[in-house]
């Protein structure tokens, strides 16, 4: 048919995060497409969220998610308590984003971090980054 155009796939998305400094604890990981509930998807109901035992190299599996613009956080919850620990307003626990983006005086912008999800397989290579 004429003029229908269809609608956009969903595709996979999956990452891998290297650079953890131990084995200790746990990575949390968040995909969202909400700007604004970006690095921290708490109250993201929409948002992907996984808890993966940590080791020298971790795979995430978002698994299939719908079309649009995604960015990943990750935390390396070292002490198991379920949350980015800090030191006054500084991270004490690794962090790292999708497209490795730039932290300068806190967390990227989503714009930074963000990757296309257009039904083609997305895989997002994370090095993770300690400031202790």
């Amino acid at each position: 048919m004429l003029g229908v155009s269809a609608a956009p796939a969903p595709g996979h998305v999956n990452a891998t995060a290297t650079g953890l400094r131990s084995a200790k604890g746990q990575v949390l990981a968040c995909l969202t497409h909400s700007a604004s509930r970006f690095p921290n998807c708490e109250r993201d109901a929409s948002a992907h969220t996984l808890i993966v035992t940590a080791s020298s190299q971790v795979e995430l599996d978002f698994g299939m998610v719908p079309a649009g613009i995604y960015a990943i956080a990750l935390v390396h919850d070292e002490n198991g308590n379920g949350k980015l620990d800090k030191r006054l307003i500084i991270p004490a626990e690794g962090f790292g984003f999708s497209r490795n983006a730039p932290v300068r005086f806190g967390p990227p912008s989503f714009a930074s971090a963000a990757f296309a999800v257009d039904g083609a397989q997305q895989h997002q290579a994370i090095r993770m980054r300690y400031m202790f």
